[in-house]
């Protein structure tokens, strides 16, 4: 049975996820902040500006207009960089009507506040029963080629978690179930972290062996504090956990370690931003994960250091050196 489906933000992520929803045969409906890549969408089936060379199923509209992307919309999907997605949550807010489940599809912590996406949401009016967030390791335009992906759905229920595990499963993507939101969500963010902090490493010249170390020592890390927020540690050794982490250190697809690489070959982090189209959401999150960290009095070295080295000007040659500096301990306790 189809669906009516909104999808609130018209980036690679958003755009893979409502081709996909549309081929499903559900009405969808996707909303982009600005008219060029609506047009794009609509005039000639393909995003060029973010997901370019990938044809669009014929049945997905777009649109600038909130309002009519949210009429008689089932199912609103949240796709908007972390730090748009109160501003955008208030604006839709007024059209969210019947109750629709409202699914984070955006991987994030709300600086100041270190919110997850599932709190700022709830934040904005939707009780948390009618929410959802899908995560995993998971590049758009692999997605959106028809190639095999595995993601999580996650919910505080059972029965919304399948609902909305149903809603995106597709013949490409495979969707696992989660009643552990929190667990889901900061595996999806921190990994982002990590996934820089591995780009600096390679950028430095650095093997293998390093590599290993930061996505094992970064997988201790997200562990730490998720569990610390009351996830499942299974959770982290899961899609959301080390199966992003890996993708996302590994990849070349990834935004967050292109920006690392670069980094590390000796780029200024006010230049490669300045360059940037897309969001390196590991940018943004290294300080507020750093900050969610201090109030639960967790210990994250990684993070601490690559906070050093894109807010405080640290040498990336530099920060490595202190990670293999500090005191030696046990590996766990």
């Amino acid at each position: 049975m189809s669906s009516n489906v909104a999808v609130i933000g018209a980036g690679s992520w958003g755009t893979a996820l409502a081709t996909l929803l549309a081929g499903n045969g559900n009405p969808t409906t996707i909303w982009s902040r600005g008219s060029e890549v609506a047009d794009l969408i609509n005039e000639k089936r393909e995003n060029r500006v973010y997901l370019p060379g990938i044809k669009l199923d014929e049945r997905l509209r777009a649109t600038t207009d909130i309002g009519v992307a949210l009429a008689d919309a089932e199912y609103v999907v949240m796709v908007v960089p972390s730090h748009a997605m109160r501003e955008t949550m208030e604006q839709a807010a007024p059209f969210l009507a019947g109750s629709p489940i409202v699914v984070s599809a955006s991987k994030g912590i709300e600086d100041e506040s270190c919110k997850t996406m599932f709190q700022v949401i709830e934040d904005c009016g939707v009780h948390s029963d009618r929410i959802g967030v899908i995560s995993g390791p998971s590049f758009a335009a692999e997605l959106a080629a028809g190639q095999p992906t595995v993601v999580v759905a996650a919910a505080e229920t059972q029965e919304v978690a399948e609902t909305v595990q149903t809603l995106f499963a597709s013949q490409a993507l495979r969707v696992y179930s989660s009643t552990d939101v929190i667990g889901v969500e900061i595996g999806g963010v921190v990994k982002n972290v990590m996934a820089i902090a591995t780009g600096v490493s390679d950028g430095l010249g650095h093997g293998h062996n390093a590599r290993a170390a930061i996505i094992t020592r970064g997988l201790a890390e997200i562990m730490r504090l998720a569990t610390k927020l009351g996830a499942r540690s299974e959770t982290l050794s899961g899609l959301s956990g080390i199966g992003d982490l890996v993708l996302t250190c590994t990849g070349d697809l990834s935004r967050n370690r292109q920006f690392g690489l670069r980094v590390g070959r000796g780029e200024r982090v006010e230049e490669i931003l300045a360059g940037m189209r897309m969001v390196a959401e590991g940018v943004r999150n290294t300080k507020a994960v750093k900050q969610l960290a201090e109030r639960e009095g967790i210990e994250l070295p990684i993070v601490n250091i690559s906070f050093q080295v894109l807010y405080e000007n640290l040498d990336p040659s530099e920060a490595v050196t202190r990670l293999f500096s500090r005191s030696l301990k046990p590996e766990f306790r």
